[in-house]
This record gives structure tokens, C-alpha cells and sequence, in this order.
């Protein structure tokens, strides 16, 4: 029931593959990883790296802490934290300690940066005293976002 629990919660968090039972008895070699990897549904996952990871099954919340690196190609983000939290019931991702995110060449620096993920909206709250910081480019009147 746990180990069903967990595969569930695996499939869901950040829309990664649920190997069959029979895959997951065998050793994974970088081949049979990469095999997977072709299997899924290319440009919709969402990968999140970090020194290291804990996912709870009862609570539905991923927590990947160290050196946090998180890359969501279909939605052209990326981001660096200490912390991130996934919250599959609520569908969304609490970044913590020194977050920076960029999509599409805007940027969005602070302490804590929360991304809900159904409305595609980032609220983000810096740490006591201090300010957030967001650099977006703006298109000139006739539609360039580059400088002359």
C-alpha cells in the first residue's frame, strides 16, 4: 500500500514516469533511465535537482534540499534555491533562501518564491527589511524588446 502510495505520489510530482512493478524489481542502468526518460512526455516535466530529496507519501510534499536547480522547459522556467517544497494536492512549489527564477528573460529575485502552478502566477515575499526584485523586458513601441 505504502510502495503503491509512493509510486503514485512519484507519478505525480513534477510529472515524472511510473515505471511498471516489473521494471522497478530490476536494476536501472543509465540506458534503461534514459529509455524512460525518451517514453515521457517530452517538454511537459518538470525536473527538479538537489543534493537531496524526501517525498512523503501521507502528506502529498516533496522537499529537495542543497544546491536546488529546477528547469520547467514547457513553461521556459528555471531556478536555483537552498529549498524547494512540492505540495502535489495544492499543485504548487515553495522556493526558499536566496531563489532566483527566469522565464523568458524576465527575472524574479527573492527569498521565498511561491509558483502556483494551475494559474501560472509566481508570488514572491523577501526576507525582513529587504525588497524583491523582478527585471522584465519591456518591447518598445515597435514590438523589440532589444536596445538600439
Amino acid at each position: 500500500m505504502l510502495f503503491s502510495s509512493l509510486r503514485r505520489l512519484s507519478a505525480r510530482w513534477l510529472g515524472l514516469l511510473v515505471l511498471p512493478a516489473a521494471m522497478m524489481a530490476t536494476a536501472l542502468t543509465p540506458t534503461t533511465i534514459e529509455a524512460a526518460r525518451a517514453q515521457s512526455s517530452a517538454g511537459r516535466a518538470l525536473t527538479i535537482r538537489a543534493e537531496i530529496q524526501q517525498a512523503n507519501a501521507n502528506t502529498g510534499i516533496v522537499t529537495a534540499k542543497g544546491n536546488v536547480q529546477l528547469s520547467y522547459p514547457a513553461r521556459q522556467i528555471q531556478a536555483t534555491a537552498d529549498q524547494a517544497q512540492y505540495f502535489s494536492r495544492e499543485r504548487r512549489i515553495v522556493l526558499s533562501g536566496d531563489v532566483y527564477v527566469l522565464q523568458q528573460g524576465n527575472s524574479l529575485r527573492a527569498a521565498t518564491i511561491t509558483y502556483l502552478i494551475d494559474e501560472g502566477r509566481f508570488v514572491a515575499l523577501p526576507q525582513a527589511k529587504q525588497q524583491v526584485e523582478s527585471i522584465f523586458l519591456v518591447p518598445d513601441a515597435n514590438g523589440s524588446s532589444q536596445p538600439n
